[in-house]
């Protein structure tokens, strides 16, 4: 079930002073740091890359137009899907 429109994307003031750091900064490759996985992404937020926290590593990407809406942890998986044994038939 989707957040009622009436509270508002959820939004974190670090994270924004950080995107608000990296936009006014020259350096174009600087990665964010963060933790905060329900994080709704932003339309100022494209073009700027995350490392995202999964519980054991940090999972870098680069926010594309298509991701806008979604939340951080969408994009950064905490399990991994080992494949099935296949039977010699």
């Amino acid at each position: 079930m989707p957040r009622s429109k009436k509270k508002g994307p959820v939004l974190y003031k670090s994270i924004l002073k950080q995107i608000k750091n990296a936009i006014s900064s020259s350096s174009k490759e600087m990665v964010i740091k963060t933790k905060q996985r329900s994080a709704t992404i932003l339309t100022n937020f494209i073009g700027i890359s995350f490392a995202v926290y999964n519980g054991k590593t940090y999972v870098e990407f680069k926010i594309t137009e298509s991701m806008v809406g979604h939340k951080l942890g969408e994009f950064s998986w905490t399990r991994n899907f080992k494949s099935h044994k296949m039977s010699k038939a």
